[in-house]
């Protein structure tokens, strides 16, 4: 989490999915791409992605504004992407977006080398 601090204002996305048995594949060639698309963008705060035990894969994105987040999710090559996503990988997903209205962090400085 090392230099991510939410503020007030900024935009969450968060994307919940489960592949489609035989769309790995094909998601796994495509993600880094759209990874690296994604950083790209002006206005990317953080985004991280994680595997769930039982497959479901969660990637929250966060955006430093509307206008940021609406200019990747309308990135042409985004949509294609999505599109793609709709008809050859996933089995289902959903898609959460919202402003943080309150926010605070919390980090302990390390009491070791080793943290």
């Amino acid at each position: 989490m090392t230099g991510f601090l939410p503020a007030p204002g900024q935009i969450v996305t968060v994307f919940r999915s489960r592949l489609h048995r035989d769309g790995a594949e094909g998601y796994e060639k495509l993600s880094p791409e759209i990874d690296a698309l994604a950083r790209s963008m002006p206005g990317l705060i953080d985004a991280k992605s994680f595997v769930a035990d039982d497959g479901e894969r969660v990637t929250i994105v966060t955006f430093a504004d509307e206008e940021s987040q609406r200019r990747w999710r309308d990135h042409p090559e985004h949509a294609a992407a999505q599109a793609r996503g709709r008809s050859d990988f996933y089995a289902e997903y959903t898609l959460q977006v919202g402003r943080i209205e309150r926010a605070e962090s919390f980090r302990r400085e390390p009491v070791s080398d080793a943290e």
